[in-house]
């Protein structure tokens, strides 16, 4: 349940900006029932920001939301493209761009369930990544350094140059890891700093089921791990590979997945595997709090709204 109350108001103060309400903080604490919640007592629908999501075949491994606990509400940004496939943050922005207007202009407020900072950014900060001329010799160099010194040693690089942008993404996703020293390379400007020059272009009211109780937290995400594997995501993991897609592919190439193919690849037990699933969790939760409180100054932010 939420704090109607808060919400009413929300809805019917006067703004100069279009409204949207986003569904944010941890990975594992009811986001996604929140957002149903919300999205039926608004009658409206619910637009994912997750950059795993939009991947078919990702069910299990991804907490995909399945069409029965939908509840009837409209579901955007879910099982848009094949594992093979790369998607951008502009490409993100524009589809949702275009969804959200679609809402406006029926008289609905978006609901926004948040999991990919970037996402967000583009969504609530008009954020794009600057347009800048391939350098394909740097990104031979960075590629050549990944496979050599691995993920963790291309991230380090982005820390030394961009510590806040490191913060916020994942040490395996060398994909914008890798795109961002390039941006830097040739625009020398760090993320906040130009997201300094970017004004919201909606009204946002952000909404959180998390009680900032960590420890419970650790032990729910600890709870859905044992779930994720019972419910088949060995099994879910194998049977992509058998159909012909590669470990090396973008939707495959991110925590959960990673530790399952090392699994199946007789690198690490089962046991190992679950264990280093839920560590990397807890990490991941944890780079997304931090994430989150580098916005604690922007002037939306006085409408937290806890759950009730």
């Amino acid at each position: 349940m939420f704090n109607k109350g808060i919400l009413d108001d929300f809805i019917k103060k006067d703004s100069e900006l279009p409204k949207a309400i986003i569904i944010y903080w941890p990975t594992a604490c009811w986001k996604t029932s929140m957002s149903i919640d919300v999205a039926k007592y608004l009658d409206s629908e619910v637009i994912s920001a997750d950059s795993r999501q939009i991947y078919r075949k990702l069910n299990i491994g991804t907490w995909k939301i399945k069409e029965e606990e939908k509840m009837g509400i409209p579901h955007h940004m879910i099982d848009i493209l094949d594992i093979d496939k790369d998607y951008s943050v502009s490409a993100y922005k524009n589809e949702v761009g275009g969804i959200i207007s679609k809402l406006h202009a029926s008289g609905r407020i978006p609901v926004i369930c948040w999991w990919t900072g970037l996402y967000l950014d583009a969504i609530a900060f008009n954020f794009e990544i600057p347009e800048i001329k391939a350098d394909w010799d740097y990104r031979d160099e960075l590629e050549k350094i990944r496979l050599e010194k691995w993920n963790e040693h291309l991230w380090k690089m982005l820390e030394e140059a961009d510590s806040d942008y490191a913060h916020e993404i994942e040490i395996n996703n060398f994909r914008y890891v890798m795109r961002w020293l390039e941006v830097l390379r040739q625009t020398w400007v760090s993320k906040k700093e130009l997201k300094k020059k970017l004004p919201p272009i909606y009204d946002i009211l952000f909404m959180t089921p998390y009680d900032w109780d960590r420890a419970r937290l650790y032990s729910r995400i600890n709870d859905r791990i044992d779930e994720m594997f019972k419910d088949g995501l060995v099994e879910e993991t194998k049977e992509i590979l058998e159909s012909g897609f590669s470990k090396t592919d973008f939707g495959l190439n991110t925590i959960w997945y990673k530790e399952v193919i090392s699994y199946l690849e007789w690198e690490i037990s089962l046991d190992e595997c679950m264990n280093l699933v839920k560590q990397h969790n807890r990490n991941y939760a944890k780079r997304q709090l931090t994430w989150f409180r580098r916005y604690e100054n922007w002037n939306s932010l006085n409408n937290h709204l806890m759950m009730q």
